[in-house]
């Protein structure tokens, strides 16, 4: 199996520090903030609502995954992107409370997106799957699966969900208006792009 180089995992803890600084940096805005001053279905509150969802479901994949490989660089993958985004999510649910808002959103899943041009339909199996989420079958298929076929399927199934992650997190550094909103989308873009990169190698390597 392939292993992360010196380089690549110099390169992951350098992005995850950069994250990490955004996220503080953002939790001392938010404490210093207006209360009510972001809109209750607007970009910043859907991207924190929406994105929130989508490392959840990371984590989850990552936790299955981590259980099942032997394999030290996919393990140390896996490693990173559950603490990386659980704590990400954290932030997010912060946001969320400080801005004096819902957790949950009286539209639907991505409606913040389509409202931007961005028709991700209007079903919940439509919106969950323009976010590259994985449906309740295929993680009980991870579940199941065991060696390289769980590896393989964890990998298919991360590298979509990290592309609906790219696009949704894209938009909100286009539309959002919170600095920490923008600040913490576009350092998602830079991690999950890198780490989609390796996950791709991976998989290939697997073929």
């Amino acid at each position: 199996m392939q292993k992360l180089s010196r380089a690549q995992r110099v390169g992951l803890a350098v992005l995850a520090l950069a994250i990490a600084a955004a996220v503080g940096l953002g939790g001392f805005l938010l404490g210093r903030g207006d209360a009510g001053a972001v809109a209750p279905e607007g970009v910043d509150a859907g991207f924190a609502r929406d994105m929130q969802t989508h490392h959840r479901q990371a984590v989850e994949l990552s936790f299955i995954i981590r259980d099942k490989t032997e394999d030290p660089a996919l393990q140390t993958l896996t490693y990173d992107i559950i603490n990386s985004q659980a704590h990400q999510a954290g932030q997010m649910y912060g946001w969320l409370d400080s801005w004096g808002l819902s957790q949950n959103s009286r539209e639907p899943e991505m409606q913040w997106m389509t409202e931007l041009g961005h028709n991700h339909g209007q079903t919940h199996a439509e919106a969950m799957a323009a976010m590259g989420m994985a449906t309740p079958e295929q993680i009980q298929q991870l579940r199941d699966a065991q060696g390289v076929d769980a590896e393989r399927l964890f990998l298919e199934l991360m590298i979509t969900h990290h592309e609906g992650a790219l696009d949704m997190a894209q938009l909100a550094v286009d539309h959002g208006e919170q600095t920490e909103v923008r600040r913490l989308a576009a350092a998602i873009i830079e991690v999950q792009t890198s780490e989609t990169t390796l996950l791709r190698e991976y998989l290939a390597a697997r073929s």
